[in-house]
């Protein structure tokens, strides 16, 4: 990016409205949004005539969510189609909380008593460098009222039901294109909520390969090989997850468990196993699926000698991915590590943008809303890619932000201009004035210390501007 053009100009690619005023004011709208991330809409926009133009922009019967963020999906998209390796496209959900919103189309959350609206996220991410690339896909879901009494056949065949957001955000992206380059491979990332054979089917029927969490001790069928060469195996029908429990240990790893209430981060020693298996159909349909076997393999990860009143770390894992070698397995746990990330982009959508608290007064406007914020929280997290990347120390700085920017930093940080740092200078001045000590024994900053540097840097700027300061 040259010029003094912001990184939020890439975010929406070439979205057209068919309007080159409504173009045009999105420029606007996401500049704003990018240098005031977590302020509320009048303070994003302090001139009235700006913030009355944001709000004829969301409430304009040209703009919605799907049409932003499917511009925005489609740069992610050319993103994966340059990288090389494998692009992780991770999914999960959260619950946006506007219970004081008056808007009567918003759904049930949590336990009933709130109202708003369950984002269902899909992150494109590296997974060789862990890099965020964008939002693959997002859809906004309404959980509706269920009628007291509603028989169970009538919920499994509403439309709307939540357990086929899985399904259908894997359906809203286009599988690898077949030229793909050697070596290319994109896996969809799930955790428990996702394991729903109706997802298991469609990712088989389709050709797009998983790695997902199982929550359910179905039926398999595993073959167990003759005593003898010539003799034909043995076909046994067995509970998954009892079966995967009961699989002699290949070999150890060392996995970061994160800290959660109650217990501290520490890192756990784990048993490795893995087999083939065959999945088996439910007997009765629970879904939109074609009631066939399906095949994949199961890796357990199960922590050895856990801390005493500590919960042991078990993960039971699904994919289609062949895990032929200890490496394999150990490769296909790596990705579900990464599920992480996605999580980290949560917090960055709701304390990072604050996402949740807005005030419209219709649900379309609140979409569209949505749609622009979720896409500023990328921006975040790509503050902290950015700083973090193989070439931070080599690339010019002015290649990712404008001039100016550099010239305002590297005056505050030596009080000289810097033109010649890097992107690592840049960034890590960035975290300094965001609060990072940047001793040896402090971790990299993350996108929420540079965040916060990033707010005081344009805070710096437009003072600057203000008084005619270049």
């Amino acid at each position: 990016m040259e010029g003094d053009a912001t990184p939020f100009a890439q975010l929406f690619g070439t979205v057209d409205f068919g309007d080159l005023r409504l173009n045009k004011r999105l420029e606007v709208i996401g500049e704003r949004l990018a240098v005031h991330p977590n302020e509320t809409f009048p303070n994003r926009f302090a001139d009235p005539a700006e913030l009355q133009a944001f709000y004829r922009f969301a409430n304009n019967e040209s703009v919605s969510h799907d049409i932003l963020i499917t511009a925005h999906g489609a740069g992610t998209l050319a993103f994966m189609k340059a990288t090389p390796g494998v692009v992780l496209l991770i999914q999960d959900t959260t619950v946006l909380d506007y219970s004081g919103l008056d808007i009567a189309e918003l759904g049930q959350i949590g336990n009933g008593h709130g109202r708003g609206l369950y984002c269902h996220n899909c992150l494109a991410v590296v997974a060789a460098t862990r890099e965020v690339l964008g939002l693959a896909g997002q859809i906004l879901h309404r959980r509706r009222k269920a009628p007291k009494g509603e028989k169970r056949q009538t919920r499994k065949n509403d439309p709307q039901r939540e357990s086929k957001l899985w399904k259908a955000m894997s359906q809203s992206i286009p599988a690898m294109p077949e030229d793909h380059a050697a070596g290319q491979l994109w896996v969809e990332v799930l955790d428990r909520g996702g394991d729903i054979t109706e997802y298991l089917d469609h990712a088989d029927q389709a050709g797009k390969k998983y790695v997902v969490r199982s929550q359910h001790n179905r039926w398999i069928e595993r073959q167990i090989p003759g005593e003898t060469e010539d003799a034909s195996p043995t076909i046994e029908k067995v509970k998954l997850h009892d079966l995967a429990r009961a699989l002699p240990s290949v070999g150890t790893y060392t996995v970061a468990v994160q800290a959660k209430e109650g217990q501290p981060a520490r890192t756990a020693v784990v048993s490795v196993s893995w087999q083939p298996v065959t999945i088996l159909p439910p007997r009765q349909k629970r879904g939109d699926e074609r009631g066939v076997p399906l095949q994949c393999w199961v890796v357990r990860v199960a922590e050895i000698n856990a801390p005493t009143g500590v919960e042991a770390l078990e993960w039971i894992l699904l994919t289609n991915v062949p895990v032929e070698s200890f490496p394999d397995a150990l490769e296909r746990i790596d990705w579900y590590r990464e599920r992480w990330i996605v999580e980290e982009y949560h917090k960055a959508q709701k304390t990072g943008v604050e996402i949740e608290n807005m005030q419209f007064t219709t649900l379309a406007a609140l979409q569209v809303a949505i749609a622009l914020l979720s896409v500023t929280a990328i921006l975040l997290l790509r503050l902290r890619d950015q700083s973090r990347a193989a070439d931070a120390k080599t690339r010019p700085a002015t290649s990712c932000v404008p001039p100016s920017w550099v010239r305002m930093l590297s005056r505050w940080r030596h009080q000289e201009e810097r033109m010649d740092w890097s992107v690592h200078d840049f960034f890590y001045a960035l975290a300094r004035l965001g609060g990072h000590q940047n001793r040896k024994h402090d971790h990299p900053p993350g996108w929420l210390v540079l965040w916060r540097g990033w707010m005081q840097l344009h805070a710096m700027l437009e003072g600057a501007a203000t008084l005619g300061v270049t």
